[in-house]
C-alpha cells in the first residue's frame, strides 16, 4: 500500500484503487492510465511539481491531456514566476518516482492547486503513488486532503 492510499484510508474518504500494467516505453503516464482503464482523459489528472521564484515548490493537479500555464500556477501561489522543478528535487520532496507522483501522501506537504475543471466530475483519478496505480476520489476530498485550492491552471 502506498502513502497515498494509506492517507485516503486513514481519512475515511470514499476512494477506489485502479491498477493496470504499465508499459515502460510509454511517454505519457496519464494518457496511458486513461487508455488502459477505459476512462476519458479529462477525468485523469496529472501531478506537476513546480519551483516558484521564492525557491519553494508547489503542486499543480490538472487533466493529463492539458498543458500547465506557468503564469496561472505562479499567480495562484502568489509568486511572480514558476518553472518545472528538477526531477531529483521532485522525488526527494514527494517520496515518489516520476510518473508515479501522487498529490496524496507526499513526504513534504506542498502548496497544492487543482484545476477547476475537476469540480465538474463526481470523481477524478490521480496517481496513487506508483506507475500503473491510480486512485479515484472526489475532487472535494482531494482538495481537503491536500489543503488545495481549485483554480484555473490550464494553458489556453
Amino acid at each position: 500500500m502506498t502513502p497515498a492510499i494509506l492517507l485516503a484510508k486513514k481519512a475515511k474518504v470514499a476512494y477506489q484503487v485502479h491498477e493496470y500494467s504499465h508499459d515502460a516505453n510509454c511517454q505519457s503516464y496519464g494518457l496511458e492510465a486513461a487508455e488502459k482503464l477505459g476512462i476519458e482523459s479529462t477525468r485523469v489528472f496529472k501531478t506537476i511539481v513546480v519551483k516558484l521564484d521564492s525557491s519553494a515548490l508547489a503542486c499543480a493537479i490538472l487533466p493529463v491531456d492539458e498543458m500547465l500555464s506557468m503564469k496561472h500556477i505562479a499567480k495562484a501561489a502568489s509568486a511572480k514566476k514558476a518553472m518545472m522543478a528538477d526531477k531529483d528535487e521532485v522525488m526527494r520532496s514527494s517520496g515518489y518516482v516520476l510518473g508515479g507522483v501522487s498529490p496524496l501522501g507526499q513526504k513534504k506537504r506542498l502548496k497544492t492547486f487543482i484545476d477547476a475543471s475537476a469540480s465538474q466530475f463526481d470523481t477524478i483519478y490521480v496517481s496513487a503513488g506508483k506507475r500503473g496505480l491510480e486512485i479515484e476520489l472526489s475532487a472535494t476530498d482531494l482538495a481537503n486532503l491536500t489543503n488545495a485550492k481549485l483554480v484555473d491552471l490550464i494553458q489556453r
